[in-house]
């Protein structure tokens, strides 16, 4: 019963793989997925053949093979799912790569290397989670603790591929924005956390387990990274383009310093023109002497032509534009781009000079238009990159507001208030909006406490944790911490993967209780040798040498017409009981209970040696006989007038023990001549005796007082067979009489004071 619905369970599941898978090749935009997806549906196809061959034949595994193989066809036939698809995204690709082929090289390495790594992961998330659900099916026979190991290494497989591939498409983001930044100190910050970014990568490719193929997951993230670390690098080919913009711009520094040269020589003219007038006047005044009127007149006019000259022709030709230029140079250095260029239609050097200015303007004017346009484009490949990402992503900066995030971030925590989470909403603000609102089902009751708690989650961010959502979905919260002290959160929605776990936890429930009850049928050794795999449960036997224990109650049969059935019942109950308590105390495997019968034996599935297992069987047939004439008095009080007195029989010698009966029906026991042997001891015991063979004896004549009852004739066996009545352990002995019992290297005495004669004793202490 259980085989077969364990076989109906797998069909199902295997099943419903098998249809999900040809439903996902359906839907997939990547060729290169659909070979391993056809490879996991004749996997799952192969599981389903053999789970039909499990299944007893009837009617109903006749139709389930005729729609099994139906479902196979479709992925298995001429013209099947897997290869029509093929053929039309072989199309698209062709269609896509001509659109494509006008590209940056840089950009489009990095969008191909991203793209192709985030295709490898997709499936093998998958993979993950599929193997844990496989996996859970095979294991539910198995203990609490492999299922928990089994759960617990599935969920840090897949935890392991989100982190890296998060951490993938952050290094996609940091080699697009690098390709655009506008400032030369900037790229120092992003290459070290390109570099940290894939540090992190090798950690979490370190995680994988060696059954994913994480050879192809590190050859593809060292592509994707060396575009940021090779010799010609972004960062490099980058820092050479803002170096050749420096270098205009210092250019344009250099003119303005000419400007202010050239403003400086005509200043430097004008002083020689006024030190030319000066030395005109004091000639002039030397002059006087010899006619007044004439160096007077000299002079007037030499003060007015300098005059003249410098109003009409110095000041608005030469100083005046300079200053202008300038003036223009300031603002133009400043960023102001608007600023007019005069005197550019000048002849001069002074309108080559505006002439050059205009053109570095415009060169500057140029270069920000360009700027802009790289960065609302790699702006925009940002946030299409991080709107792909089928997990919600959210970045915060480190004053905890939100910079930016993607729709699935929205829709899967805060669906009724994605209008409200926009950049800039500070993260407190949004899980407490979210707790008011009952979208957060821990946090019912105990918001502020709630809040307190997750914002110290999300300051301490480093851990993955599970939140509980108010409409039963659970989610996986992965937040780490960026170099600029901002946050980077991923979330998951791995609801399905509770549900598998509750599934599985609660099979599981229900095969321990299975076990349990199925325990109280089989011996502990037996039943744990069983389900902790060291023994298989099909038809085998072995040869070994066992000690075995025959008893039964002498004068059963005059009891048992003497009692009702329900104090029969009771009576023999009791005794079983109290009996098998003493076995399983001493290590016994109890093999049956026939009637009032016992059937034991020391040595297999465990055996602690030949001789410490037939000390172990006669120790407990020792305490069984104390327990009994315990019992005697009891059921004396009880009103029984002859009280149960057990024979018993033992024996060692070899056996041959395992499984007997068919494939359906079996029996762990053990058969031969050493079996007969101890029940033929027991059938010859008095009632309350212990009757041992000599082998037996021969292991425990050390530890134990033995008395030989004769020879005794066994049916079966062609020489009369010696055996002896045990009386008790030398230790019980030494401490109720005087008995002197010592056996050690070269030291051998038994003494009993008691039972010894005057003549006896002087002749032993005479010996001593």
């Amino acid at each position: 019963g259980v085989s077969t619905l364990s076989a109906l369970l797998t069909l199902r599941a295997e099943s419903n793989l098998a249809a999900g898978l040809l439903s996902e090749a359906g839907h997939m935009d990547d060729p290169q997925q659909i070979q391993p997806t056809r490879e996991r549906f004749l996997t799952a196809a192969t599981a389903v053949e053999k789970s039909l061959a499990r299944l007893p034949g009837s009617p109903e595994k006749d139709r389930m093979a005729r729609a099994s193989v139906a479902l196979l066809e479709l992925g298995t036939g001429v013209d099947n799912v897997f290869t029509a698809r093929h053929r039309e995204l072989q199309a698209q690709a062709v269609a896509r790569d001509e659109l494509q082929a006008e590209r940056a090289r840089l950009a489009e390495a990095v969008r191909a290397n991203h793209g192709a790594l985030l295709d490898l992961l997709t499936p093998l998330v998958d993979d993950a989670v599929f193997a844990l659900i496989l996996d859970g099916e095979r294991v539910t026979s198995e203990s609490t603790a492999a299922i928990n190991g089994l759960i617990e290494g599935g969920v840090s497989t897949l935890s392991a591929l989100l982190t890296l591939r998060a951490e993938s498409n952050l290094a996609a983001g940091l080699l697009n924005e690098a390709a655009n930044v506008i400032d030369m100190r900037l790229l120092s910050p992003l290459k070290e956390r390109l570099t940290a970014a894939g540090a992190r990568v090798e950690k979490t490719l370190a995680q994988i387990s060696v059954s994913l193929d994480s050879a192809q997951l590190a050859d593809m993230t060292q592509e994707l990274l060396a575009l940021g670390n090779a010799d010609e690098n972004i960062f490099f080919l980058r820092e050479e383009e803002l170096r050749q913009i420096d270098l205009a711009r210092a250019l344009l520094e250099a003119n303005r310093a000419m400007a202010l040269t050239l403003g400086t020589e005509v200043a430097e003219l004008v002083t020689t023109a006024q030190s030319s007038s000066d030395e005109a006047a004091t000639r002039s005044t030397h002059a006087i002497a010899q006619g007044k009127l004439l160096l007077m007149a000299i002079t007037a006019i030499s003060i007015v032509g300098a005059t003249l000259m410098i109003a009409y022709y110095v000041v608005p030709r030469i100083i005046r534009p300079l200053d202008n230029i300038r003036q223009s140079m300031i603002k133009l250095a400043e960023g102001d781009t608007a600023t007019n260029i005069p005197y550019r239609n000048r002849n001069d050097e002074i309108g080559r000079m505006a002439s050059a200015l205009s053109v570095f303007r415009d060169i500057t004017i140029e270069i920000q238009q360009s700027n802009l346009r790289e960065i609302r484009g790699a702006r925009q490949r940002l946030e299409d990159a991080i709107e792909s990402i089928t997990e919600g992503f959210a970045l915060y900066d480190r004053e905890d507001r939100m910079v930016i995030s993607n729709s699935q971030y929205r829709a899967l925590l805060y669906p009724g208030m994605a209008d409200e989470i926009v950049p800039g909403s500070t993260f407190e603000s949004i899980i407490r909006k979210a707790c008011e609102r009952g979208y957060i089902k821990d946090a019912e009751g105990r918001i502020d406490e709630w809040v307190t708690q997750r914002l110290q989650q999300h300051h301490e961010a480093g851990k993955s944790h599970m939140q509980r959502r108010g409409d039963g979905r659970w989610l996986m919260v992965s937040e780490r911490k960026t170099r600029d002290g901002g946050t980077v959160a991923v979330y998951s929605d791995i609801t399905e993967l509770k549900s598998r776990e509750k599934e599985l936890a609660e099979k599981s429930s229900a095969l321990e209780i299975l076990s349990n009850q199925l325990a109280k049928y089989l011996s502990p050794q037996v039943y744990e040798s069983i389900f902790s795999g060291a023994q298989e449960v099909r038809i085998a036997s072995k040869r070994k040498k066992l000690t075995i224990f025959f008893s039964d109650i002498a004068g059963f049969t005059e009891t048992t017409d003497k009692l009702e059935s329900e104090e029969l019942t009771d009576l023999l109950n009791q005794y079983l009981t109290e009996m098998s308590k003493i076995a399983l105390a001493h290590g016994a495997t109890i093999d049956k209970y026939v009637g009032d019968a016992i059937v034991i034996f020391f040595g297999d599935p465990e055996s602690r040696g030949v001789k410490q297992d037939a000390l172990a069987c006669v120790t407990m047939a020792v305490a069984m006989q104390k327990r009994m004439r315990e019992l005697q008095s009891v059921w004396r009080d009880a009103g029984i007038e002859k009280p149960l007195k057990c024979r018993i029989g033992i024996n060692t010698g070899y056996c041959t023990v395992g499984n007997f009966g068919s494939e359906d029906r079996m029996d762990y026991t053990l058969i031969g001549g050493g079996v007969n042997l101890a029940s033929r001891l027991e059938s010859a015991a008095t009632p309350g005796e212990i009757l041992l063979s000599y082998e037996t004896y021969a292991h425990v004549k050390e530890q134990f007082r033995c008395e030989s009852e004769g020879e005794i004739s066994v049916k079966g066996i062609a020489y009369p067979v010696a055996t002896f009545r045990v009386i008790d352990s030398y230790e019980n002995l030494r401490a109720r009489s005087r008995v002197i019992h010592e056996d050690q290297a070269g030291l051998k005495i038994h003494i009993d004071l008691d039972a010894m004669t005057d003549p006896e004793r002087s002749r032993a202490e005479a010996v001593l």
